[in-house]
């Protein structure tokens, strides 16, 4: 089909909003990754734009020499992988659940979930709660109290209120409860939803470093966010002393090349990249429409 010249005209404004969106979004991360890889003192002369001025690796080299950091590295991923696998789960079950008509007080339930998503109690009470069930310093810390989002929850009920009734209603005349229903029936359906939230639950949780840095002092449980956070704090404080010692004037030598601005770079590209190789794998069921001809045979 042969366009005209309005039409090419307009197809190429498409492309260049396109691609000017596609470079807004993408230069920060990539600039970050360059000042990464360039020698913090020249950094600070400024003019890193898109390739590094002076090559260097000394960045990544103070991140990754602290031991424990592979220790906060499998903390991350297993706390992510837990944490999302039972907050989806659960959450989405309690959806299930108020999703249903024939639930008696499911008003109350949801003024009282979405009063608890609007107020909170407070960091203070919060402390308290936690040290009170006995979570302090345990890796259940990191995982229970985020369990079930009121969020999430709203949205696996607006996804599974758009479920045909009679898929339901014939599984229950096959035999089927409840329980089979939800786990054989409504839960594969589900997959782009699912995989949507998980993802963002997933973010959450490997990017949250301010609780574990509140409840958990055993160093050992730390999660590579928090570690990492105070590897950059570090060298902050490392940065603005005025009266060293010669064995801080010794560390300050070695480490002239990193500045900062430098390291901070280095330590969001350790945080960020993990969680961005997830993404491929995720972005195929954005799209939503299993449903289509669900009850078409």
């Amino acid at each position: 089909m042969r366009l005209s010249n309005g039409d090419r005209l307009f197809v190429g404004i498409v492309y260049g909003s396109l691609a000017l969106l596609a470079f807004i979004a993408l230069y920060p991360f990539w600039n970050a990754a360059v000042i990464s890889f360039n020698s913090g003192t020249d950094t600070m002369q400024g003019g890193i734009t898109f390739w590094p001025r002076e090559f260097t690796l000394e960045n990544y080299r103070v991140v990754f020499k602290d031991e424990r950091l592979i220790d906060g590295f499998i903390i991350s991923v297993f706390r992510t992988v837990t944490g999302t696998l039972l907050s989806i789960v659960a959450t989405a079950i309690f959806a299930y659940g108020i999703s249903k008509r024939e639930l008696m007080g499911r008003s109350f339930y949801m003024v009282t979930c979405i009063v608890t998503m609007y107020f909170s109690g407070g960091l203070i009470p919060n402390y308290l709660l936690i040290r009170e069930l006995g979570l302090m310093n345990s890796f259940w810390v990191m995982v229970i109290p985020g369990i079930i989002s009121v969020w999430n929850m709203i949205i696996f009920r607006t996804f599974f209120k758009g479920i045909p009734p009679g898929l339901e209603e014939s599984a229950h005349i096959d035999g089927s409860s409840n329980w089979g229903v939800f786990f054989r029936i409504v839960l594969p359906l589900s997959g782009p939803v699912i995989a949507t939230l998980s993802l963002f639950t997933a973010v959450y949780h490997w990017n949250d470093w301010f609780a574990p840095s509140i409840y958990i002092s055993n160093a050992d449980l730390l999660p590579i966010q928090t570690k990492l956070q105070q590897i950059l704090n570090a060298n902050i404080m490392m940065e603005q002393m005025q009266n060293m010692d010669a064995a801080a004037q010794g560390r300050m030598s070695a480490m002239k090349a990193v500045t900062t601005k430098s390291l901070s770079m280095a330590t969001m590209m350790v945080a960020t990249v993990p969680i961005l190789c997830v993404y491929p794998f995720v972005q195929k069921y954005f799209v939503k429409g299993v449903l289509i001809g669900s009850l078409k045979e």
